[in-house]
């Protein structure tokens, strides 16, 4: 979609252009891509002080139980996510997967139990597939609803509580993955500790009407910068975070995306609820034999960048095809080039050296463990 005009524009659109933004298609939205100020200091800046990020392309999605009780709309979800859906606390959060019956990921989310209720928030890439999903599978014992009348945002970084904290002085109780409501300059809001950068952070829900302003407030802070598509990009990869449609798909089980941490033992063989989810036998034998490939962390030597669809081989001729790159570029907090991909299980060691085949050259990458950065989540 190359006609800004035909795409779908969020309730901070204006606040974009107002700023100076350059504006992009991603997802069918016109989204911010980068700033002024430039992609490589809206990272570092994100890194050392606090972003602001517009992701109100996301899907925000509910499911109230018809019942009234809650454990019957996390007994319905869990019939599509292989994790603990009926163990999550109330003012709790955790990642999740919508998985096929190839066990390949559908899309990856986060789940939230407000109390009454569930709130999800997905992909915009999926948003519509989600929801369609969630009717078709869930509309017996539960009502579905997107929220079309809500923005999100995103403040990460080491500053982001004490900015936050001058709105809500709570914030500073929340630890990683909380979920709570609170009034941020007189709007209600939903706030959840947690983010796509690896840094402490938040992801705050508005009302549509009231975003702009919210989220101008924030922006009036010293210690706060506008981040674009471009930043958000560079600082997931640092932080060995999915993109999804890059590094997890249809085609790609959660062994395979060593994403193992998001299946709990409860959902495993052996579990009180293991099973019961679309793709169960070949997670579980993933899980029981392991997996032929599996996703790890690249560090290309020199500072030419390595891109995602890059062939990987064992030897510096191209002889021996080991694996693909799927995200991969340069890191400004470490200084070089990073990337993710998968690789033969026989070639996943951290320090094993492979050879990425670019413009007919083959450079050296070695296999690292992820995150290539520290992360600093407030556990």
């Amino acid at each position: 979609m190359d006609d800004h005009t035909s795409l779908k524009q969020t309730p901070l659109h204006d606040l974009h252009l107002s700023l100076g933004a350059r504006m992009v298609p991603f997802a069918g939205y016109d989204m911010p891509v980068q700033y002024p100020a430039g992609v490589m200091k809206e990272h570092l800046f994100t890194r050392t002080s606090a972003g602001l990020f517009d992701v109100s392309h996301m899907g925000q999605v509910t499911i109230r139980p018809k019942s009234g009780r809650l454990e019957d709309a996390a007994l319905a979800l869990e019939r599509l996510v292989p994790v603990d859906v009926l163990g999550l606390a109330e003012g709790r959060q955790r990642y999740g997967l919508f998985t096929n019956e190839n066990g390949g990921i559908l899309d990856d989310l986060m789940i939230a139990n407000r109390g009454d209720h569930l709130f999800l928030v997905v992909n915009a890439s999926c948003k519509e597939a989600d929801f369609t999903h969630l009717k078709t599978h869930l509309s017996d014992s539960c009502d579905i609803e997107m929220l079309e009348d809500r923005a999100l945002i995103a403040l990460q970084g080491p500053h982001a509580e004490c900015v936050l904290a001058e709105l809500w002085a709570d914030v500073a109780t929340m630890r990683f993955m909380d979920v709570a409501e609170a009034a941020l300059h007189d709007v209600p809001c939903i706030i959840s500790r947690s983010g796509y950068t690896g840094e402490d952070g938040f992801e705050i829900s508005i009302p549509a009407a009231d975003a702009a302003d919210v989220t101008r407030r924030i922006l009036e802070h010293p210690d706060v910068m506008p981040i674009g598509l471009g930043a958000r990009d560079s600082l997931r990869l640092e932080a060995g975070l999915c993109l999804y449609g890059n590094d997890i798909d249809t085609g790609t089980t959660p062994v395979e995306a060593a994403l193992e941490w998001a299946l709990q033992k409860v959902r495993r063989s052996g579990g009180a609820r293991a099973g019961g989810f679309p793709g169960a036998d070949r997670i579980l034998a993933d899980f029981a034999d392991g997996a032929t490939r599996r996703r790890v962390g690249l560090k290309p030597e020199g500072r030419a960048p390595v891109r995602g669809g890059v062939a990987l081989f064992a030897d510096a001729d191209g002889k021996t095809s080991v694996g693909t790159v799927t995200s991969g570029g340069f890191g400004p907090s470490v200084d070089g080039p990073v990337a993710i991909g998968y690789v033969d299980q026989a070639h996943t060691a951290d320090g094993t050296k492979l050879y990425a085949e670019v413009r007919g050259k083959y450079l050296t990458v070695a296999v690292t463990a992820l995150p290539f950065i520290t992360t600093t989540y407030k556990r």
